[in-house]
């Protein structure tokens, strides 16, 4: 368990700083490159919802470089870092999604602070769980199981991305949102 001190709270703010700072020029750096292939695997190629969580996980993941240099003889750090880089590929789909079935249209401005605010969200975790009295052994080592994972499932998803799997998707909320139509109209002509 470390307190960050005043310095640590205001490394966290600066991490913060950098890392939205380098998601926000990787959002364009493809382009700028010429579409360059190994650029791809660290950039946004589209704008997929995958490569608005990719851009966010590279600067968290080469960020680790530091903060695992500073942190990483504390006892939560791999949970720490697994936590946050959960919670980056959780909240961005989800606040995405959440906020598309409502307006059913994307909305730059929304997908902008969504994008720094799950980075805020996922930097304050980290910090906080470091603060933390020790986890056990057992949880850092399942959190280390879970950084291969997240990697894999990062290089995984760039390199093959799921097309197939959106589309499925697409047609399954589809398909939901006639049944539920389909049961309203039998509500309303059954009454």
């Amino acid at each position: 368990m470390v307190k960050l001190s005043k310095n640590g709270s205001v490394i966290m703010w600066i991490s913060i700083i950098i890392i939205c700072v380098v998601g926000t020029l990787l959002h364009f750096l493809y382009e700028f490159s010429g579409h360059n292939k190994v650029v791809a695997l660290f950039a946004a190629v589209n704008e997929s919802t995958w490569e608005h969580i990719k851009i966010a996980l590279t600067p968290m993941i080469f960020y680790s470089l530091y903060d695992g240099y500073k942190y990483g003889m504390n006892g939560n750090y791999f949970s720490a870092k697994f936590i946050s880089l959960v919670l980056i590929m959780v909240l961005i789909p989800v606040i995405f999604y959440s906020y598309k079935a409502v307006t059913k249209k994307a909305i730059l401005p929304i997908d902008i602070m969504t994008f720094y605010l799950v980075i805020v969200i996922a930097q304050l975790a980290f910090y906080k769980i470091l603060e933390l009295p020790n986890f056990s052994y057992m949880i850092e080592y399942l959190s280390v199981v879970g950084l291969f994972i997240v990697f894999g499932m990062y290089m995984t998803l760039t390199l093959a991305p799921l097309k197939i799997l959106y589309l499925k998707t697409q047609f399954l909320v589809s398909m939901e949102l006639k049944v539920i139509l389909s049961l309203n109209m039998y509500i309303i002509k059954s009454n």
